[in-house]
């Protein structure tokens, strides 16, 4: 672990100046504007709330993988303080709540019974989904700042070290680990590891996506997204920071300080590439791929070319979260709670919600007409789109 000292010093060297200034990882035209202000919306679709409770303190300040999942008909969230919970997806009560007292700095994770997360002590640390009794918990090369993924026996973490690890589901053992150098200066932060097909798809703090067979950790192949360009180390920054995505073949995949790219899931292959920096996560469908970019614009490209199509301009620098899917619109979450519906053709915001007044930055999740979303200062809730949906 000594040799990413310097690596995590400087990773939260750049965490404290965000603190101090939360625009400066948003580029260089966010330094010098506040966020744009919001006009009225009347909302074109009934937006209703199903329900709402708090999980512990949620992310706080700091910048945590902390995303709900769904599994088995109950929604999982865990809080930094160390609260870890399951309720039931549809009404929102409670099925089962523990204090762990663990620093959870990732997850969770969920399938076939079992739920994950990571903690800064660097544990792994597994429980039943069903009550939350713990199963196990194991100690990995450093602290786990994105969600593990469980799947096929085996629980994947991305390390923020740079290293890909895999336990095995029923004891925590390493099945196997990939490891890659992290370069001097990086953000304080690692995507979580996308898995489909047996395969593995992480991107790396050095602007490369690796594939890896879930079974042995063997590097299927490897493809560089964005090469460090700049003067400064800070403009040299490239790293994947939000998950890759993969729809039909293809894994979308976005860089920090760099571009966009479309990469063949099989080969490897770089399909095209767009100039759009991003450090969130990206969704895609067989319309458009949508991303928000480094200045909290929203995109929505070709995935046959990744030409623009529209870009929504009215919320940048309100540090949006990372774009869902919702039937016909997209939805992004900012960092005054706000939930913002845009339209799926031309981008125009077509309804507005306040979760709470803590910023959104988890990616909302959407499933089965519901809508769920996670703020930093712990307020989970449920929303729905059609008027048969009974709400507050």
């Amino acid at each position: 672990m000594n040799r990413v000292l310097p690596v995590l010093a400087l990773s939260l060297l750049l965490a404290s100046c965000s603190s101090l200034n939360p625009m400066s990882w948003f580029g260089e035209k966010s330094n010098l504007s506040p966020p744009s202000e919001l006009t009225p919306v009347d909302n074109e679709i009934p937006v209703h709330r199903l329900w709402k409770f708090d999980i512990g303190k949620g992310a706080g300040k700091e910048r945590l993988g902390l995303v709900p999942v769904l599994g088995g008909g109950k929604l999982f969230a865990v809080s930094a303080d160390g609260v870890v919970g399951a309720a039931d997806a549809r009404t929102g009560a409670i099925v089962w709540r523990r204090e762990t007292h663990d620093a959870i700095s990732g997850g969770p994770g969920e399938a076939d019974g079992l739920l994950a997360y990571g903690t800064v002590e660097a544990e792994v640390v597994a429980l039943n989904a069903e009550d939350g009794v713990e199963r196990w918990r194991t100690r990995v090369s450093s602290e786990v700042l994105s969600a593990p993924r469980v799947a096929d026996g085996m629980v994947v973490v991305h390390t923020l070290d740079g290293n890909v690890i895999a336990l095995d589901a029923d004891n925590g053992k390493q099945r196997w680990l990939y490891a890659e150098s992290v370069p001097v200066l990086s953000l304080r932060g690692s995507g979580s590891p996308a898995i489909a097909d047996g395969i593995v798809y992480v991107g790396l703090a050095n602007g490369k996506l690796i594939a890896l067979d879930l079974t042995s950790g063997d590097l299927a192949w490897e493809t560089v997204i964005s090469y460090p360009r700049g003067r400064s180390e800070l403009e040299r920054i490239v790293d994947i920071d939000g998950d890759p995505f993969v729809y039909d073949g293809v894994v979308y995949v976005s860089t920090f300080n760099g571009e966009l790219a479309a990469v063949s899931a099989s080969s490897g292959v770089v399909l095209w590439r767009a100039k759009v920096s991003s450090g969130k996560s990206i969704a895609a469908d067989w319309r458009y791929v949508y991303v928000t970019d480094t200045d909290s614009q929203v995109w929505a490209l070709d995935p046959q070319n990744g030409a623009s199509v529209w870009r929504q301009k009215k919320l940048a620098r309100r540090q949006l979260s990372g774009p869902v899917i919702v039937e016909d619109h997209i939805v992004v979450g900012d960092f005054e709670g706000y939930l913002h519906w845009l339209a799926q053709e031309d981008g125009h915001i077509a309804a507005r919600a306040r979760v709470s007044s803590g910023a959104i930055t988890a990616t909302p999740v959407y499933r089965d007409g519901v809508l769920y979303v996670y703020a930093d200062d712990g307020s989970v809730a449920a929303y729905a789109t059609t008027t048969d949906s009974a709400g507050e």
